[in-house]
């Protein structure tokens, strides 16, 4: 079976963008050669990424766009994509599945043995994934900085959550690579 990992950097306050969607500006203080070549071990491990709509916007318009060639790159743009939206019927980029029942068809997807499934940011359809029971390891990149405002990877208002810590790695920067299981709600 497949497990789901959510995976997403943030600020050591817990925000995954600044003020204003897409403001990642504080990417360029976590990333480094260490979380570059974590980066190209997702597209070795993964058989599935899974964006909500938002996310897949931005991520179809880097990626298909990008003028870095490498690993990452390669991985993004040709592994198969699941997005979850209501408003979305189609996709033109590559490998792409629109589904409006996410829960359902990632319950699906990891009871098919293969490769893991990840979660790139999507911090709505996350919480909405932890709410179903779906997912099975959540990995964060903390940032060695504050940025003052933005917006939560978790929400505030949410059910309290258990997690079990895999493994903590600091990298050379400051990032702290955190990556827990989810434990299962009583």
């Amino acid at each position: 079976m497949a497990k789901l990992i959510v995976w997403n950097l943030m600020t050591l306050e817990g925000f995954f963008e600044g003020p204003e969607k897409w403001d990642l500006a504080f990417h360029s203080d976590a990333w480094g050669e260490e979380l570059n070549e974590m980066s190209s071990e997702f597209g070795d491990k993964a058989g599935l990424l899974v964006f909500g709509r938002v996310t897949y916007e931005g991520m179809k318009a880097y990626w298909t766009s990008a003028e870095e060639e490498g690993e990452t790159k390669a991985f993004m743009n040709s592994l198969p994509k699941l997005v979850a939206s209501r408003s979305l019927t189609g996709s033109d980029w590559n490998n792409t599945t629109v589904t409006a029942d996410i829960a359902d068809e990632i319950a699906r997807r990891k009871a098919v043995p293969g490769k893991d499934i990840y979660v790139f940011g999507s911090a709505e359809l996350t919480e909405s994934l932890l709410a179903a029971g779906l997912v099975d390891e959540i990995m964060l990149g903390v940032a060695p900085l504050t940025i003052g405002r933005g917006t939560p990877f978790f929400k505030q208002g949410t059910d309290k959550r258990g997690f079990s810590l895999i493994t903590a790695r600091p990298l050379k920067n400051g990032t702290v690579i955190l990556h827990y299981g989810v434990k299962a709600m009583a």
